[in-house]
């Protein structure tokens, strides 16, 4: 089985293949992505793992969302915005990342094993991650130590969800590291 990465753009690509030269890669072309180009994906994935490896931005989580409703079995890849931006700082994205950030982030692949849902939002609340003053800042702490990017509230309880996580494991994550 090998590994597709599905990208936003041709920019992406080739800075994926600057570290990478042998993968194979989908470029959606932005957040406007094609049925044909969902078609393409869910035919590479009867044979191929498929790791979405989008920016750090609203397109990219649209492109995420996307193609995480019409194809089954995703794998994710992230990347923090703050190691990804332009040298002019005003742009984020993968084509701005080292190569050093790209081999992280592809090492660190999260492939959701578990169809249920591991943690509420009430618990969320509970552990003060949603709805109080400082949640922002404990969301981007524990976000940075799983390397998920810096998701807000809704998104970030997907991604706990995604890696299967509980509200045991996140006291354990916020003792260790706040």
């Amino acid at each position: 089985m090998n590994n597709i990465i599905v990208v936003e753009g041709i920019h992406d690509e080739s800075k994926i293949k600057e570290v990478y030269p042998d993968i194979s890669c989908v470029v959606t072309n932005g957040s406007e992505i094609s049925k044909d180009t969902i078609n393409l994906i869910k035919e590479l994935s009867k044979n191929n793992k498929i790791i979405i490896f989008t920016d750090p931005d609203h397109p990219g989580e649209k492109i995420r969302n996307i193609i995480e409703e019409n194809v089954k079995d995703v794998s994710h890849a992230f990347l923090r915005s703050n190691i990804c931006r332009s040298k002019n700082g005003k742009k984020v994205g993968i084509e701005h990342a080292s190569s050093e950030a790209i081999i992280d982030a592809l090492s660190n692949v999260i492939t959701k094993t578990n169809k249920e849902d591991t943690i509420t939002n009430i618990e969320l609340y509970s552990l003060g991650l949603n709805g109080n003053d400082n949640s922002r800042i404990l969301r981007d702490k524990i976000s940075d130590y799983l390397n998920i990017g810096r998701p807000n509230a809704k998104t970030f309880l997907k991604r706990l969800n995604l890696l299967g996580l509980t509200k045991d494991d996140l006291i354990n994550i916020i003792e260790k590291e706040i």
